[in-house]
């Protein structure tokens, strides 16, 4: 009987081992594809839905003459188009490099695709906080000091900051490579881990000095702006509307004669079709007081909403990405690149959820998508001035305020009491524009 040799049996258990790996191998293959496919098509819905959701705000302003009346929308389109150019420009490169797991561009092209990435990101970050602090400046002061601040001139130079500054913690420090002094073997080691030259990977690190500043300029000061701003524009509407109801509460007793009309127009906007023309009937109904009070309710309700979704979205997205930034150059770069990667995205996505928050959620430009996306249906066109039963029926909390305001103000002979009545209406209704429209 013969008997296999050594040589033989150490032949067939290698050939069988590396039968058993190419079986295993082919499982982790497929899935692999699957994963790729399923990420691919992932990551192509999130640049479509950005690059659609921040056109159509461009498209609007650019076709609506009303919608260019209003200050704050110039810096919803500015945002609209950094965003835009977050999914046109960054979004491409960075899907194609994680889904094929390598750069095909080079290194020049590495270090200019990655100072867009920071200059666009930042830039949108920022037009976040000049809303903000536009808001701001329409709510809680007068409506006069508003028009004395927000002139053109000074609109223009906050969107211009908006774009200058990021040029500071982007092109300039990256292409002189300040980032990366003092990590000048980590940046090598790590591209050496990913298997790949110069031209092959684009690894992106920084020193602890560019977090530190890229990291308080990009989120930390905006986002402390953002609260402070929010904060005050909430405790400022909740005043407005108290002062709304007391005067209400005065206004409420039935009297009879003539009422005069009393003309409001909103702080922020020369539109026509903004002024609303109020005018009380003979005698005022005490059941009135119960939808007041329900009115109250639901704008405090509304205001906190809002301003708790903006400032959420906003930290959901961008926080785990700059504290991530932030820890990683202390803990001698440790952080895996698939949570880092995970992060980047999702400040990504916050792009795509802007013209949401900022637009499809604003009564104005949603009645301007409807026209350009029905094709100019006149349906859907901007009617003129806001008659009583239209703003009674689409505008209900402002005509409720305001009528029983205007039949307080009938009875007070005093000048500068009826002037202060319609500073409050003023900014009721710019508390209403700004966080009710939202």
């Amino acid at each position: 009987m013969a008997t296999a040799s050594p040589q033989h049996l150490m032949d067939d258990t290698i050939n069988t081992g590396q039968q058993k790996q190419q079986q295993e191998q082919k499982p982790q293959e497929f899935l692999s594809s699957v994963e790729t496919v399923a990420l691919t098509i992932f990551l192509s819905i999130i640049i479509i839905m950005t690059v659609f959701g921040n056109l159509l705000v461009m498209v609007a302003l650019c076709k609506d003459r009303q919608l260019r009346k209003k200050k704050t929308n110039y810096f919803i389109v500015s945002l609209a188009f950094a965003d835009l150019l977050v999914a046109l420009v960054v979004m491409p490169f960075a899907a194609i490099e994680l889904t094929t797991g390598q750069w095909h561009y080079g290194e020049i092209f590495c270090l200019v695709r990655t100072s867009l990435d920071v200059l666009l990101t930042t830039a949108s970050i920022l037009h976040l906080c000049c809303i903000a602090l536009d808001r701001y400046y329409a709510i809680c002061c007068q409506p006069l000091v508003y028009r004395n601040k927000m002139t053109p001139l000074r609109v223009a130079v906050m969107l211009s900051g908006c774009w200058l500054i990021p040029t500071f913690i982007s092109f300039l420090p990256i292409m002189q490579s300040w980032n990366a002094i003092g990590i000048e073997d980590i940046i090598e080691e790590r591209r050496a881990l990913t298997g790949g030259s110069n031209d092959t990977s684009c690894v992106f690190l920084v020193n602890q000095p560019y977090a530190l500043i890229c990291s308080a300029v990009a989120f930390y000061v905006p986002l402390a702006l953002m609260v402070l701003a929010y904060q005050r524009i909430y405790v400022t509407a909740m005043i407005h509307v108290r002062q709304i109801e007391t005067l209400q509460r005065a206004g409420s007793a039935p009297v009879t004669g003539t009422v005069p009309v009393i003309t409001v127009r909103s702080s922020t906007s020369s539109d026509p079709s903004e002024t609303y023309h109020l005018r009380t009937t003979m005698g005022s109904s005490v059941s009135e007081q119960a939808p007041i009070a329900n009115s109250r309710m639901r704008v405090e309700t509304k205001a906190a909403k809002t301003l708790a979704v903006i400032m959420g979205c906003f930290c959901l997205c961008w926080a785990p990405f700059f504290i991530t930034n932030v820890v990683d150059p202390f803990i001698h770069y440790s952080v895996p690149w698939q949570l880092w990667t995970a992060w980047l995205w999702l400040g990504y996505i916050n792009s795509g959820l802007n013209p949401f928050l900022y637009a499809f959620l604003n009564r104005a430009f949603r009645r301007a998508f409807l026209v350009i996306l029905c094709c100019g249906d006149e349906r859907y066109a901007r009617h003129g001035s806001c008659t009583y039963r239209q703003t009674h029926r689409a505008c209900s909390a402002a005509s409720v305020n305001a009528t029983s305001m205007a039949l307080r103000l009938s009875f007070l002979p005093n000048r500068s009491y009826i002037d202060n009545g319609r500073t409050i209406l003023a900014n009721e209704q710019e508390s209403q524009d700004s966080l009710g429209a939202l």
